[in-house]
């Protein structure tokens, strides 16, 4: 069974940056592309980044393109999420996420192992 856990998340004033990190178990890292969501209080899931399974690929949500960086390392079976220039919009529960197959995706319903989040408060 896959098991995604999260960590990194905190609280942090507009313009600070913040790493995320997620660890990967249950089934071989190296072959699988991995995502990220967020969901900010009364507001739906939304995709905020997703990284193929070597690292070659990267695609990102439109709020978050120069601000945000997905990379992973696989001999650590773990990917990451690099945070600049954060505003209190981007206040949410981040998801590390993996799909069951090999390819590539954004949409959420293409998931089906996620992490449990982790919150990231962003103050004015």
């Amino acid at each position: 069974q896959v098991q995604l856990v999260e960590s990194g998340g905190g609280s942090l004033q507009a313009g600070g940056s913040l790493r995320l990190s997620c660890v990967a178990s249950g089934r071989i890292f190296s072959s699988y592309p991995m995502g990220w969501f967020r969901q900010a209080p009364g507001k739906a899931r939304e995709f905020v980044a997703a990284i193929s399974w070597n690292g070659a690929s990267t695609y990102y949500g439109d709020s978050v393109k120069g601000r945000f960086t997905n990379s992973r390392d696989n001999a650590k079976n773990t990917v990451y999420l690099q945070m600049n220039y954060l505003n209190p919009g981007a206040t949410a529960v981040y998801y590390c996420a993996a799909p069951e197959g090999r390819y590539t995706v954004i949409r959420e319903s293409g998931y089906t192992y996620w992490g449990q989040g982790t919150q990231v408060p962003v103050s004015s």
